[in-house]
């Protein structure tokens, strides 16, 4: 089973509505969806939204607190990670961003609000490997993204899968993380397949 819990880049480029609201559940495929603490999955996740997203979703209900620029939400996602809403000033203009926090540690909302920064105040729009993976995922539909099963090694099962098209061998089933790098650029939008690597 996939499991993260370092600070990640999960999309890249502002989300637009329907690709937030997405991006909020992007594991909602995982076979244990029910059976398993999700908070080191979820949380340190992070993507950039528009002001209008900011605003809307500040005002849906009273934030559970407000510091500045920043809001969490009061609904939890699951156990004590939520929503956190950045509006940061990075290179003379305001950016706003989403990302998950898990509130029993107190250190996480800055961490997070530091770590945006940081990778977003980088001179060079650039993306590492990782991060490549990450957009792959968060940007295909469903019927096209999940979950190793049964037909796979048991070491390699409930690891991320997405769907591919070989060329004479038609439609495959890949483990994400197995991806080449021509796999990468070519389920990577043309804007973003020449990127420049970014170190991890």
């Amino acid at each position: 089973m996939h499991s993260a819990s370092t600070i990640r880049k999960v999309f890249e480029g502002v989300a637009t509505r329907p690709q937030m609201f997405r991006l909020f559940d992007r594991h909602n495929q995982r076979p244990d969806r029910w059976q398993t603490d999700s908070a080191a999955l979820y949380s340190g996740e992070w993507f950039e939204i528009d002001e209008a997203l900011y605003d809307y979703m500040l005002n849906i209900l009273p934030p559970l607190w407000m510091r500045g620029p920043i809001f969490a939400l009061r609904e939890f996602l699951t156990g004590s990670v939520t929503s956190v809403f950045f509006a940061l000033r990075i290179d003379g203009r305001t950016r706003y961003f989403h990302g998950y926090c898990n509130l029993s540690d107190q250190a996480s909302v800055e961490a997070m609000r530091v770590a945006i920064f940081e990778r977003e105040s980088k001179p060079v729009r650039a993306m590492s490997r990782p991060e490549r993976l990450e957009h792959i995922w968060s940007s295909t539909a469903d019927a096209y993204r999940g979950y190793a099963g049964d037909r796979f090694p048991p070491a390699m099962q409930g690891q991320r899968t997405v769907m591919l098209w070989s060329g004479s061998n038609g439609t495959i089933l890949k483990l994400l993380n197995d991806l080449t790098d021509d796999e990468i650029a070519a389920k990577l939008p043309v804007h973003m397949r020449h990127l420049p690597d970014l170190a991890a």
